[in-house]
């Protein structure tokens, strides 16, 4: 099913004609060891987190957060955002479920209906961004315009102070 996500994504940014480029690596899906394998900056890599939201007005609904490799998530900004009471990292199952990949390797693309995308707006400021495409031997750098034009996230503040 990994497979599957790579390929799709593939697929999805070739039809974009998005500039980007596959690299290929050791398997590895923590962000502080990744970068330094692909040499890119930690604030570089789009860091992918699956999340349960419930509560308030929206109910329950999954949420893939995107980050900065370098920082981590308010997770009472994101609750917020969606008018939620709580917010928290979803199952390991769950995730696997939504994204078909396992953790460490989960793109910051929705190709479930069901996950609704949120990035950090700090992420944007980097011209390219580069993140693990589904598996955790292959990673994507990825124009960040491009990353924007068909992931098409939310932007808001979700990471905690650094």
């Amino acid at each position: 099913m990994a497979g599957d996500t790579f390929e799709r994504i593939v697929a999805l940014l070739t039809e974009a004609q998005a500039n980007f480029r596959v690299i290929e690596h050791e398997a590895e899906g923590r962000s502080e060891k990744i970068s330094v394998i692909r040499g890119n900056r930690p604030d570089q890599a789009a860091k992918a987190m699956v999340l349960d939201v419930r509560g308030g007005g929206g109910g329950r609904r999954h949420v893939l957060a995107i980050l900065p490799g370098s920082r981590k998530l308010d997770f009472a900004a994101v609750a917020a955002l969606f008018e939620a009471r709580k917010c928290g990292f979803a199952s390991p199952d769950t995730a696997q479920a939504l994204t078909g990949c396992v953790m460490g390797a989960v793109p910051p693309f929705s190709l479930n209906p069901d996950l609704t995308i949120v990035v950090e707006e700090g992420l944007l400021a980097n011209e390219t961004l580069f993140f693990n495409a589904g598996r955790l031997d292959r990673s994507m750098e990825l124009d960040t315009k491009d990353w924007m034009a068909v992931a098409r996230p939310r932007v808001a503040r979700i990471a905690a102070q650094a």
